[in-house]
């Protein structure tokens, strides 16, 4: 038997790379390559996308060699990405692209790193991590020698920065998540000089990378969480309604399975079902959109990438689940209140003293004076960007006592 080929023809609603917007810096089309395929690659060679190898995504490193770290997830979310986009007849590459990215703006030791920094930096305009992906695909990499950042394309950019929804209402205003202190500045700076059209939606491609994270998220921190033995399969059954019924019809279809094997089919069967779900839900927005172009797309009142409402609301007992039972367990808590003293003593060092980081952070720290905003946005890029494991080598070599976050 043949194999099974999969692939389908581009829909009207996809985004298309022979007609990109562009890039802000012009530059001849690859020979061999898709200007979406090119804005891939240049993200997986970037030095940000390397150094999630060693960023926690929720277990630090020390925990184990076989949790997932801030680029297997980011694997894992631009695989799923790519099996719905395919499905849908968007454009797989977009969509792989802006997965790949779409944690190239965390911090070290996760969501705890990410909070100590928007603490830190809240008289500096604080710190939203994709605002400080677009800081990097713009002005952080430094690879190519007609320009700074990565200089991707208009689709993959508004991707990076709206995957989650419109920024602002159709009256400018922004949405509630942004009133408090409006919109980062990394955003609005480059918006002014290239419009990303804060008020409108991203591509499909982007919605379903923003979806594949989700997907992503809940289904492999339930696997890590397993592994780490903070949960065990009895309290998944009794805590979530849908994982019990997948446990039963393992046990039903295998009942001598090893408890391994079944934590493995759990998880594999969970994402099934969502991404399923996902292309099922998403279908039927796109065909009753009437969508016929990327651009009307953007335009709709609501996202055409999505779950259903049943799986919705699986998601949301999920997320309630994995916050009470793993997110907030004390192993967690004890190593997320190192972390924030970690980032903490490194911010304020680094503020009196800049010269303590390497040469070109401390040049470009010292052109600000002492307690600007200039320099504290210098400081939160070099410390941005670390690793967890450089983050803890740093804060022993200018520090007595060091956590070990173990």
């Amino acid at each position: 038997m043949g194999a099974l080929d999969l692939r389908m023809a581009r829909a009207p609603y996809a985004a298309d790379a022979a007609r990109s917007r562009g890039r802000v810096f012009a530059e001849p089309p690859s020979r061999s390559r898709s200007e979406f395929q090119r804005d891939r690659d240049r993200i997986i060679h970037s030095s940000a996308f390397r150094r999630l190898a060693h960023k926690t995504q929720v277990f630090v490193p020390y925990e184990g060699d076989h949790y997932r770290t801030r680029l297997t997830h980011s694997l894992e979310v631009g695989q799923i990405a790519r099996s719905i986009a395919r499905s849908l007849g968007l454009d797989d590459d977009l969509a792989e692209a802006l997965a790949l990215a779409h944690d190239l703006g965390h911090t070290p030791f996760a969501h705890a790193g990410e909070d100590a920094l928007d603490a830190l930096m809240e008289p500096y305009g604080g710190f939203d991590h994709n605002a400080q992906a677009l800081r990097i695909v713009t002005r952080l990499e430094r690879r190519y020698a007609g320009f700074d950042g990565l200089n991707l394309t208009f689709e993959s950019l508004e991707g990076l920065v709206k995957h989650n929804g419109p920024l602002l209402r159709p009256d400018g205003a922004p949405l509630p998540v942004h009133a408090k202190r409006g919109l980062p500045s990394a955003i609005v700076e480059f918006n002014a000089a290239v419009d990303l059209e804060l008020s409108k939606f991203a591509s499909a491609e982007a919605q379903v990378a923003a979806l594949a994270d989700d997907i992503a998220y809940n289904a492999h921190d339930i696997d890590d969480g397993l592994r780490a033995g903070l949960l065990d399969l009895e309290q998944i059954g009794g805590g979530v309604e849908f994982l019990a019924e997948i446990k039963a019809e393992i046990r039903r279809l295998n009942p001598d399975l090893e408890p391994v094997r079944v934590v493995h089919e759990l998880v594999r069967r969970l994402l099934t079902s969502f991404i399923e779900d996902a292309i099922d839900e998403s279908g039927r927005r796109l065909a009753a959109s009437g969508a016929a172009s990327a651009d009307a797309v953007r335009a709709m009142a609501r996202p055409v990438i999505a779950s259903s409402e049943p799986m919705v609301n699986v998601e949301r007992t999920i997320k309630e689940f994995l916050f009470e039972n793993l997110y907030r367990h004390p192993r967690l808590n004890r190593v997320r209140t190192e972390a924030n003293e970690v980032i903490c003593n490194l911010f304020h060092r680094f503020m009196k003293a800049p010269d303590e980081m390497p040469s070109n952070w401390a040049r470009a720290a010292a052109d600000f004076e002492i307690g600007s905003r200039g320099r504290a946005r210098a400081i939160c890029d070099y410390i941005a960007g670390m690793t967890d494991r450089y983050a803890i080598l740093e804060h022993r070599r200018l520090f007595d006592e060091a956590p070990d976050l173990r």
